[in-house]
């Protein structure tokens, strides 16, 4: 039986490929967050500003916080 810290390559590719995708997932919504708030923001609708913008400071955290899990899955 292997211990349970190690993994195959093709198993840790498949977690590495993962991570990946789901920050690219973060980063689309991330973009589409900031369209949102311009869009509502030139609108005249200043109150949504604020929210979105610790939204958005989240969602890098989250998105560091993957990437430096990642680099030191390797």
């Amino acid at each position: 039986m292997k211990p349970v810290g190690s993994a195959t390559r093709s198993q840790r590719l498949t977690i590495a490929n993962a991570i990946l995708m789901f920050v690219v997932l973060l980063v689309v919504l991330q973009l589409w967050l900031l369209v949102a708030t311009m869009n509502a923001y030139l609108g005249g609708d200043t109150a949504v500003a604020l929210p979105m913008a610790l939204v958005s400071i989240a969602l890098v955290g989250l998105n560091l916080g993957l990437l430096r899990y990642l680099y030191r899955f390797e």
